[in-house]
C-alpha cells in the first residue's frame, strides 16, 4: 500500500466509526460568538475610518497654516524697504 492510500484508508476508518456527541447548545454558542466577532470587526472598521478622517483633517489644517506650496522668501538680498 502506498503512502496516500494508507492515509485515505485511515480517514475512512475514522469516518466509519462512532461519531462523538455534539453539545446541545453548540448552535446558540456559535451564533453568539459570530455576532460578537462581527461587532468587533464593525467597531474596528469604524475606528479605522475615524482615524483616517482625523489624519485627513490634520493634514488639511497643517497645509492651510504652513502653505508648503509657497516658495520661501529669498534671503540672498536684503528686503527693499524705504525707497
Amino acid at each position: 500500500m502506498s503512502f496516500p492510500d494508507r492515509k485515505q484508508d485511515e480517514v475512512r476508518r475514522m469516518l466509519e466509526g462512532p461519531h462523538p456527541p455534539v453539545p446541545a447548545d453548540l448552535g446558540p454558542r456559535a451564533a453568539e460568538r459570530g455576532a460578537r466577532l462581527l461587532r468587533r470587526r464593525v467597531l474596528a472598521r469604524r475606528l479605522m475610518w475615524l482615524l483616517v478622517g482625523l489624519a485627513v483633517v490634520t493634514f488639511t489644517v497643517w497645509a492651510l497654516v504652513e502653505q508648503p506650496w509657497v516658495a520661501p522668501p529669498s534671503e540672498l538680498a536684503p528686503p527693499l524697504e524705504g525707497w
